[in-house]
């Protein structure tokens, strides 16, 4: 095979066998739990692929893919599980620093 081949992917399983649409094959799976480990690594996820203003529309700031990515809608679902609400995930992104402990929420 030449390095100019491109190979397809395709899924094994049949189309509506349970899944509306191949959207859940592309999310990043959630943890079983959130540890610290996993919050700070979302807290990171978010503020580095924060949104940003483009000709084109908003665009992610790391690797300019249409807002929000991948990592940036893990990064919020980790978070929400962990016990943030959406303005203290706002707070972190405006923050702007990837290295920010994530607020403690009690019960959580």
């Amino acid at each position: 095979m030449s390095s100019t081949t491109t190979r397809t992917v395709r899924p094994t399983a049949p189309r509506g066998a349970g899944e509306p649409s191949g959207e859940v094959l592309r999310e990043i799976p959630l943890p079983p739990y959130v540890t610290a480990e996993d919050a700070q690594f979302a807290v990171r996820a978010v503020v580095v692929h924060a949104p940003r203003r483009w000709s084109g529309g908003t665009v992610c700031r790391n690797d300019a893919s249409p807002h929000p990515c991948r990592l940036h809608r893990w990064g919020t679902r980790v978070l929400a599980q962990r016990g943030l609400r959406p303005a203290d995930i706002a707070a972190l992104i405006a923050g702007g620093d990837p290295t920010a402990e994530p607020p403690h929420r009690p019960g959580a």
